[in-house]
């Protein structure tokens, strides 16, 4: 009988297979199931995962992050291009893709704390002028809602270009098979009320993380993941960020306690798939 170590419950946690330096996340899932090598942590490691159960979050992937009448962003643009080669491999395997967008309403404009306001409001604490409302609340202009001009919309309320899907991503995304969620923090996940947790919480259990910034909503996102008990998975090469140092801290950070870190070869070269036609079925247990 091959060594194996189990991590959670008994049936419902992981299989550690010591010979194969692999972590089986499928937890005897009787279904297709998808195997990778890590590029993180333990050298030679490799995780399996059932497709059915995972789901591809796609984070912040935007005109306003990414495109360059809003600014410069050359990490996630190398992340974009990554992120179109998993999602074709992802709609191969059966794997539910979910697009996380900011997407703010007036209702959030109101209620944002004051610490995430100032997140995005850089122009209104350079400012010289007083940039408060009648009613002493809310600003006039820069900042969460206001008009970014040249036809970009308000920024990151739900609707506008600025806080539609990234042109070659948004070529890639189906409005009938995808899932788009929005957020208005910096984590998707932020309470059980948000949308993405009404989305996966009962459908999925393994989540893989692409998007920006690595080290800002996407690490966000992931920490409040874990805290659920989802399985999670960084694909470090789909995540990109300006902050120097901050994609490799993180990595570094999620394959040491949040999970697991790979890359889009090694996910998109990924072996093991069983399919019908192949009559495989992966049980969890070698002999």
């Amino acid at each position: 009988m091959t060594s194996i170590v189990t991590f959670g419950a008994p049936g419902k946690g992981w299989v550690y297979h010591k010979d194969r330096k692999l972590y089986d996340l499928t937890r005897n899932e009787l279904a297709p199931c998808l195997s990778f090598d890590t590029t993180q942590g333990r050298p030679d490691t490799g995780v399996m995962i059932a497709p059915k159960t995972t789901a591809l979050v796609v984070v912040d992937m935007q005109n306003f992050f990414l495109h360059p009448e809003c600014g410069k962003h050359p990490t996630g643009l190398e992340a974009a291009e990554r992120i179109i080669e998993v999602v074709a491999k992802c709609r191969e395997l059966g794997i539910q893709i979910i697009w996380l967008n900011w997407g703010l309403t007036e209702a959030d404009l109101v209620t944002m704390p004051p610490a995430v306001h100032k997140n995005f409001s850089g122009q209104l604490i350079d400012s010289k002028e007083d940039t408060r409302a009648p009613d002493g609340r809310a600003p006039t202009r820069g900042g969460f809602g206001s008009d970014m001009g040249l036809n970009r919309g308000r920024l990151l309320m739900a609707g506008s270009w600025n806080a539609e899907l990234y042109e070659p991503l948004l070529a890639v995304s189906d409005r009938e098979k995808d899932i788009f969620c929005p957020k208005n923090r910096m984590s998707g996940l932020w309470t059980n009320d948000a949308p993405l947790h009404d989305v996966i919480k009962d459908r999925f259990r393994t989540l893989l993380f692409t998007g920006v910034n690595t080290d800002q909503c996407v690490l966000g996102t992931l920490v409040d993941a874990y805290n659920r008990g989802f399985d999670c998975i960084m694909l470090e090469d789909c995540c990109g960020t300006p902050t120097p140092g901050g994609k490799e801290v993180t990595a570094w950070n999620v394959s040491k306690g949040y999970g697991f870190v790979t890359n889009s070869k090694s996910f998109c070269n990924g072996t093991g798939l069983k399919t019908e036609d192949e009559k495989l079925v992966y049980l969890g247990v070698s002999s």
